[in-house]
């Protein structure tokens, strides 16, 4: 059997740590815990929550990815947790034990964002496998899920990403009052096995986007989407929200990119393009790139 290898990284926002395999040796959806009590049939997962720094746990098909507490910095203990792990897989300890492979019940946790219009949803089953975006009622037909969570009349937009969900709610309403209601119905409607996404509606209202994603990028734009996609996707997926490239102004050494999710119309979203994303891409394409513009969709 071959070696189990793990590649550790540490994502922008330095709370999560990403330890990556050589091979696919996890879940086919994605699994998200919270505490070693959520983790007691996934022995992986529990060992991780021995550790007194661990927060929380996500478990996928070729990752685990661990949320830290703020008693120390991933530095001092990253090479650590990366042989442990290797070492565990590697004698033959198991990931999830066989009987939780068959029938995991469907749960799903509110988690608040930067935000505070958008809370998060996050179930522990794969939900689709590209960011969508709905901003009103009348273009979430694609999808049953959003049309159902817009008869609300408090929910403003949908973002639907991996395993969870953003949503915007209006002004003059408090998540506090709504919060529960909300996860229950996510929960029920992932539990009765309806229909997330419809594919063919989906396809048909992404004629553009599609062209769109098939135009040729030059050299520095597939530099710069190689970098959103590794260093500053997996932080703000973290958050509720997604970015995605629009385009670049080689006379200007200006990168426009849309917000999505939770980091559309966030307060701190500023803070991030600049000391975060502009700073990140001026470092890393020196004389290249001078600001980052957030556009509207």
């Amino acid at each position: 059997m071959e070696k189990i290898e793990l590649k550790a990284t540490v994502q922008t926002n330095l709370s999560w740590a990403v330890f990556r395999f050589n091979l696919p040796i996890g879940p086919t959806s994605p699994m998200a815990f919270k505490s070693i009590d959520e983790a007691q049939n996934a022995p992986l997962v529990q060992q991780l929550f021995y550790l007194p720094f661990v927060k929380s746990v996500r478990l996928d098909s070729d990752s685990i990815q661990v949320e830290r507490f703020d008693i120390l910095e991933w530095e001092d203990v990253l090479e650590e947790v990366k042989e442990q792990l290797e070492n565990y897989l590697n004698e033959g300890g198991n990931i999830l034990e066989s009987s939780y492979k068959k029938t995991v019940p469907v749960t799903v946790y509110a988690e608040s964002t930067p935000n505070p219009a958008v809370m998060k949803f996050v179930a522990n089953k794969s939900l689709v496998n590209q960011p969508l975006e709905f901003k009103t009622s009348n273009q979430s037909k694609p999808s049953p899920l959003a049309k159902e969570l817009f008869l609300f009349d408090f929910v403003k937009e949908v973002f639907l990403d991996a395993n969870y969900i953003s949503i915007t709610k209006t002004e003059g309403e408090q998540w506090e009052d709504h919060v529960m209601e909300i996860r229950e119905f996510i929960r029920s409607f992932l539990a009765s096995g309806k229909i997330i996404l419809e594919q063919e509606n989906l396809e048909k209202g992404n004629k553009n986007k599609e062209e769109k994603a098939q135009k040729f990028y030059s050299p520095i734009e597939a530099e710069i989407i190689a970098i959103l996609d590794e260093y500053v996707k997996p932080a703000v997926a973290s958050d509720g929200g997604n970015i995605q490239f629009d385009s670049y102004d080689e006379e200007e050494k200006s990168v426009r990119v849309l917000l999505q999710g939770a980091c559309s119309g966030c307060p701190s979203s500023t803070i991030t393009l600049k000391s975060g994303i502009e700073t990140m891409l001026k470092d890393m394409l020196p004389s290249k790139v001078e600001t980052v513009i957030a556009i509207n969709d």
